[in-house]
């Protein structure tokens, strides 16, 4: 039982970190960005209720229903406007909260799959399940469905989500394919697992047409790209550290105590 302590306590030290440095990142980064394009989507008439998180698809807003009362009651005030944190300091505390939660999940499942492959020894090997993280959690994803910022089209959210996931899975088990079965046709049979999904192709809107500069989302790709690497090389090398300074750097394989 107490491997699993270990694992939850490394994953809520590694994931803390990350997640505040992820946080600072966008505030200097994404943020400026998002606001930047707030200005072309109230411009354009968009009735925008939220800011999306850094790395997070923009959704359109939920259209409220056509009011069916006379006219003579047409006069009702317009719904108010959503709550959300003001800017300074309580935006970056409640960015930072969401960023520390994430931070901990991820560090959860990287820290939990890398157990069962022997245990991340000390923080260089850190740094490397950090790089695969992000290639499966951020940059697979990412070359069929980049971040967006709002006022930016977008397909149906359910299928997004689906391949989204199934690009997650796909990526992340050609990669144990590729990196722990020395076997030629495995290594075929996980590029294939990479490939497939963006051969399927992610769901796309049915029109691009925004009114967002394309200069504008591009650096916004870029930055949410940057950020989520620092964020992921973070975690993974900050796990290592931990986990080498509690639990020793010899290989202490999770499936190996399960019974």
């Amino acid at each position: 039982m107490s491997v699993f302590r270990n694992v939850v306590f490394i994953a809520a030290i590694s994931g803390l970190l990350a997640g505040v440095i992820l946080a600072a990142l966008q505030t200097y980064s994404t943020d400026p960005l998002i606001f930047k394009a707030e200005t072309y989507e109230n411009a354009g008439g968009h009735d925008h209720a939220a800011t999306p998180a850094q790395g997070t698809e923009a959704t359109a807003p939920a259209t409220t229903a056509q009011s069916t009362a006379p006219a003579v009651v047409a006069q009702v005030p317009a719904e108010e406007e959503a709550w959300a944190p003001a800017d300074g300091f309580e935006r970056f505390a409640y960015s930072a909260l969401a960023n520390i939660i994430s931070g901990i999940a991820f560090g959860l499942i990287l820290v939990a799959v890398s157990e069962f492959a022997g245990g991340i020894a000390n923080w260089r090997q850190g740094v490397f399940w950090g790089f695969a993280g992000f290639a499966v959690f951020t940059l697979a994803p990412g070359l069929g469905l980049p971040p967006e910022l709002p006022a930016m089209p977008a397909a149906d959210l359910v299928s997004r989500q689906i391949w989204w996931i199934s690009t997650v899975v796909a990526t992340a088990a050609g990669l144990a394919l590729i990196a722990f079965r020395k076997s030629l046709p495995l290594a075929i049979l996980g590029v294939a697992l990479i490939v497939a999904p963006h051969v399927i192709g992610a769901p796309q809107p049915e029109s691009h047409d925004s009114p967002i500069p394309a200069d504008l989302h591009h650096s916004f790709v870029v930055a949410v790209t940057i950020s989520n690497l620092v964020f992921w090389v973070v975690l993974g090398a900050v796990a290592g550290f931990v986990r080498s300074r509690f639990m020793g750097e010899q290989p202490q394989a999770l499936n190996g105590r399960l019974a």
